[in-house]
């Protein structure tokens, strides 16, 4: 990888080398059916401009900004997350056999915080091993519901792991929870989560959701909708109805979910004039369904392969072109040894730090 100095002595990745063909079509694009002057974009601002307006107490805009003010993205409005949730749902030798060092809850928060992370997201029991230590150095996001796979046979369900006061006593600034839409236990969950975001906020805390789909019935001639445009935005367009700060989604890689199931309504315009099958109007469709970036997006690094950091940077310019706010990438930064981890994720925070990466 080449890299290049900006003018504050700043290591930065050349990002074009790294999206080698795709560099012209990525970053040259321009976004016409949703144009950027619609969007409430993330900046150094953004509290202010943005999230002052809501209902929100004092005290939730002082843990918001602490997650903007923290890492190499600090100052910047966009924002560089490490989740490290997967023992739970993958199982623990799933998630951490090729890297053991990561079983230890302090190797993951020391990746976080030597990979310049705004904040790290785990489960109660990593956060809390070693929240004396660490809680005051990085902002925590206590993830407090999960999907398990030991239970057999699985099932599409998110269980309360933790509560908001334990996450509050622990010291941690947000709390994180998933939502499965579409599935047959999603208006419980939706339910559960909502409540467990109005307590968060009035203790202060900000609030993180995973705005996941689940149905077998999204997956439609060898196509999986669960990564397209119109059925992420909609999860999208309800997480943020029950007031989450920030939106983790997947990226969007498809469109036309709706018409392929033939299920819920959906407008022609949505695809004819609002998107196109460039993947930066896709993600902008995910975006302008946060409330046009009333409510932060970040998208999800995916999982681990052979080609982590280009996969990771590509999907950094597209997050970040789209009007988005950031990168949350776990599996392919902790599956390696620890330097290349935090190349990775410094390679992401370069994106949101490179001015030549602007918005579409």
């Amino acid at each position: 990888m080449t890299n290049i100095l900006n003018p504050r002595g700043k290591i930065m990745t050349d990002i074009v080398q790294l999206l080698a063909d795709e560099s012209d079509y990525l970053l040259g694009h321009q976004c016409s059916g949703i144009p950027k002057e619609s969007l409430h974009l993330p900046g150094p601002d953004y509290v202010d401009r943005v999230v002052a307006i809501k209902d929100r107490k004092p005290a939730v805009l002082r843990s918001l900004q602490s997650l903007y003010d923290n890492g190499r993205l600090a100052g910047t409005g966009y924002l560089s997350l490490l989740p490290v949730d997967q023992g739970v749902e993958h199982s623990g030798g799933a998630s951490f056999a090729t890297n053991p060092i990561y079983f230890d809850p302090e190797n993951i928060v020391k990746l976080a915080l030597e990979g310049g992370c705004n904040a790290v997201a785990s489960t109660l029991g990593v956060l809390s091993s070693v929240a004396r230590r660490y809680a005051h150095k990085i902002p925590f996001i206590v993830k407090i519901n999960h999907n398990e796979l030991l239970t057999y046979p699985n099932k599409f369900d998110q269980t309360l792991f933790a509560s908001v006061d334990q996450a509050f006593d622990m010291g941690a600034v947000a709390v994180g929870a998933t939502v499965f839409y579409g599935s047959e236990p999603s208006r419980r969950q939706i339910q559960e989560v909502s409540e467990a975001f109005e307590h968060a906020h009035n203790l202060g805390m900000a609030t993180v959701l995973w705005a996941y789909l689940r149905n077998p019935a999204f997956k439609q001639d060898g196509i999986d909708y669960h990564v397209a445009a119109d059925l992420t935005g909609q999860a999208n367009h309800l997480a943020a109805t029950i007031n989450a700060d920030i939106i983790k989604q997947k990226m969007a890689e498809n469109n036309g979910g709706y018409t392929a199931i033939k299920f819920g309504k959906t407008n022609a315009r949505v695809y004819s004039e609002l998107t196109s099958e460039h993947p930066v109007d896709l993600v902008r469709y995910q975006v302008a369904n946060c409330y046009m970036g009333r409510v932060g997006m970040i998208n999800s690094g995916g999982a681990s392969g052979h080609d982590d950091l280009h996969q990771a940077v590509r999907t950094a310019v597209i997050n970040k072109r789209a009007g988005g706010m950031g990168l949350i990438c776990g599996r392919k930064s902790f599956q390696k040894p620890m330097n290349e981890g935090i190349e990775l994720l410094n390679a992401i925070q370069d994106v949101y730090l490179d001015q030549n990466v602007t918005i579409a």
